[in-house]
């Protein structure tokens, strides 16, 4: 679930933090750029693990910032596929089952993945499965806020950098059609 990740980064260190010492200068500034953040086709970054390496620092005219390249591990949120994870139901939607494990909620269970059979009570809103035994059928339900075992069989990485405007209409877009348009950066099914 979570893993070790080796990145090389340049840290630029502004003049206000030269009295600290260099390790705590860059560790700092690697946790504001990248903690919480998703990094593409890396994952969910959570906290600085070390710093392996710090190459020469640089100050270039009209910068009083110090910019050092540093190569460091970080540790991130990257489920291997076919790893079983817990977690607990967020909702249901004819979309399948929103999961949720505490600190990272992008998790959607498709229809064709769930307990067969298995179908949407629209009245409650949650999926049921309908389990058979000798006795008949007995309807188990998705209840939000239940804990379930789940195997990630996909994950999805979007990438959602900032792009300008195609065109001249693109600018009179109202804030309702750029709140439908946004994706999560990353999901698991």
């Amino acid at each position: 679930m979570f893993v070790l990740v080796e990145m090389t980064d340049t840290v630029r260190i502004p003049p206000w933090q030269f009295q600290r010492k260099l390790n705590e200068s860059i560790a700092e500034e690697l946790n504001k750029k990248l903690a919480n953040k998703v990094v593409y086709n890396v994952g969910l970054c959570i906290c600085l693990y070390d710093i392996t390496k710090l190459e020469d620092s640089y100050i270039f005219p009209g910068d009083g910032a110090s910019h050092t390249k540093v190569h460091f591990r970080y540790v991130v949120f990257h489920p291997f596929l076919d790893e079983i994870l817990v977690g607990q139901i967020k909702s249901c939607s004819q979309d399948g089952v929103h999961v949720s494990v505490g600190f990272f909620d992008d998790i959607v269970i498709p229809p064709e993945s769930l307990q067969q059979p298995a179908k949407f009570d629209e009245a409650e809103q949650v999926w049921v499965w309908e389990y058979e035994t000798e006795e008949g059928a007995h309807d188990l339900y998705m209840d939000i806020g239940e804990e379930i075992r789940f195997r990630v069989v996909d994950e999805t990485f979007v990438d959602t950098s900032p792009t300008g405007p195609s065109s001249a209409e693109a600018s009179t877009s109202t804030a309702t059609e750029e709140a439908q348009k946004k994706e999560a950066p990353y999901t698991l099914v």
